[in-house]
C-alpha cells in the first residue's frame, strides 16, 4: 500500500493520525453537545470540545518538544522517565492528591484539568525493560530476568492498585512482545506465564464476582441497570447503523442513552451514524497508520529504533482492537478508548508523543548524543 502511493511512511503516518484526531473531534462535539442539549445545558454546548482542543495544543506541543529531541535522547533518559512514572503513579494513590472518579484513583489533578500517568505507563515500562535488557552488563541468565522484570513491574502493580486493569492488561502485552523481539528465551517467561494464567483461571471461575461479570458479558442484558447497560446500548446503537448509517449528528443513543459516550464508546455513536462503511473506513485509517509504523521499523538501520516503532505500532493498533472489540460486544470492557479519537487529554498527549517518536525513527539514523 505504502510503496504504491509512493508516499514516506511519516508523512503517511502523520496524515492518517491527523484524520483520525479531526474526525474524533467532530465525534466528540456531536456527542458531547447532543448531551448537553438533552439536559438544557446550552452553555455546555462546545465546553468539552474546547477542551480537548486545549489538550491537543499541549499534546501538539510535546509532540514538538519529542520530535526535537530526537528517539535516541527519548531512549536513552528511559530510566528517568520509568522512575518519574513511577514517583506519579505513587502520587495518585495517595488520599487527597489523586482524584477519585467512579470508585477508581487514576487521576491527578492540575489546574482544573486531570492527568493520568497510566497512560504514558502504557509505553515506557516495556521500553525500560527493553532498555536494561540492551544494556545487560553481565550474562542475560534468567537472575538478571527476573531482576529486570521484578523492577518493569512495580508500575503495573500500581496501575492495577487503582484499580485500571484494562491498562494492566496493555502494558502487559506490550511487555510480552518485547520478550518476542529481544529473544527472551521462553523458559524465563512463557511456561511460567502460561501456569499462572491456567491456575489463575481455575481460581478466577470459583468467584461469584468473576462469574457473575462472565455472565454479563456473554449477556448484557441481565444487569441492564447496571454493568451491563453501556454495553448493551453500544450494540443497540452499532446495530442500528446499517450499512450506511443514519447521518451525521442523528445518533440517538448519543441522548443519554449511551453514558459518557465521547469516551470508551465514541466507536459505537460512529458506527451509529456513518454504519459499516464509517466503521470501515476508520480501520483502514488504522490500519495505514498500522502499515507505516512497520515500514518505518523494517526501515530502521539499528535494532533499537525497529523494536521502539514496533512498540508503538502495537500499542495504538492493540488498543484499538480492544476498544472496538468490547464496542461490538466481541470483548468485554477494558476501560479503554480509541486512540486518537476518544476524548482525553492525558490518553491524546501520550498518543501525539508516540507518533512524534515514530516520526523522528523515520527521519533520523542512531547517532551519538
Amino acid at each position: 500500500m505504502i510503496s504504491a502511493l509512493k508516499i514516506r511512511p511519516g508523512v503517511l503516518l502523520l496524515m492518517a493520525a491527523l484524520v483520525i484526531f479531526t474526525l474524533g473531534l467532530v465525534m466528540i462535539f456531536s456527542t458531547t453537545s447532543a448531551d448537553a442539549l438533552d439536559h438544557a445545558k446550552v452553555q455546555g454546548l462546545s465546553s468539552q470540545l474546547l477542551k480537548q482542543i486545549l489538550f491537543s495544543g499541549a499534546a501538539a506541543l510535546l509532540a514538538v518538544g519529542v520530535y526535537r529531541l530526537g528517539w535516541v535522547r527519548v531512549y536513552e533518559s528511559t530510566p528517568w522517565i520509568m522512575l518519574g512514572i513511577v514517583v506519579l503513579l505513587t502520587l495518585v494513590l495517595i488520599p487527597g492528591v489523586g482524584k477519585v472518579v467512579n470508585g477508581s484513583r487514576r487521576w491527578l489533578s492540575l489546574g482544573g484539568f486531570s492527568f493520568q500517568p497510566s497512560e504514558f505507563a502504557k509505553f515506557i515500562v516495556p521500553l525500560y525493560f527493553f532498555y536494561g535488557w540492551q544494556h545487560a552488563k553481565g550474562e542475560k541468565n534468567l537472575l538478571f530476568f527476573l531482576k529486570l522484570l521484578a523492577v518493569t513491574l512495580i508500575p503495573i502493580v500500581l496501575i492495577m492498585v487503582e484499580p485500571n486493569n484494562g491498562t494492566a492488561l496493555v502494558t502487559l502485552s506490550v511487555l510480552v512482545v518485547v520478550f518476542f523481539l529481544v529473544k527472551v528465551p521462553l523458559k524465563f517467561w512463557a511456561f511460567p506465564l502460561l501456569g499462572m494464567l491456567i491456575i489463575g483461571g481455575v481460581f478466577a471461575s470459583q468467584l461469584p464476582y468473576v462469574t457473575r461479570r462472565l455472565q454479563v458479558y456473554l449477556h448484557p442484558e441481565l444487569d441492564l441497570r447496571g454493568k451491563g447497560h453501556q454495553p448493551y446500548q453500544a450494540k443497540i446503537a452499532a446495530g442500528s447503523g446499517g450499512l450506511f448509517g443514519k447521518g451525521a449528528a442523528k445518533s440517538l443513543q448519543k441522548l443519554s442513552y449511551l453514558p459518557e459516550a465521547q469516551n470508551d464508546y465514541i466507536a459505537a455513536i460512529w458506527a451509529e451514524e456513518f454504519g459499516f462503511a464509517g466503521v470501515l473506513a476508520l480501520i483502514l485509517l488504522y490500519l495505514t497508520l498500522l502499515l507505516s509504523g512497520f515500514k518505518i521499523a523494517f526501515l530502521s538501520p539499528v535494532q533499537e529504533g525497529a523494536v521502539i516503532a514496533l512498540l508503538i505500532v502495537f500499542l495504538i493498533s492493540f488498543q484499538a482492537f480492544l476498544n472496538m472489540g468490547v464496542v461490538s460486544g466481541l470483548l468485554p470492557s477494558t476501560g479503554l478508548n480509541l486512540p486518537l479519537f476518544s476524548q482525553g487529554g492525558t490518553s491524546l498527549m501520550a498518543n501525539f508523543s508516540e507518533i512524534a517518536l515514530l516520526l523522528s525513527i523515520g527521519e533520523n539514523q542512531w547517532q551519538e548524543c
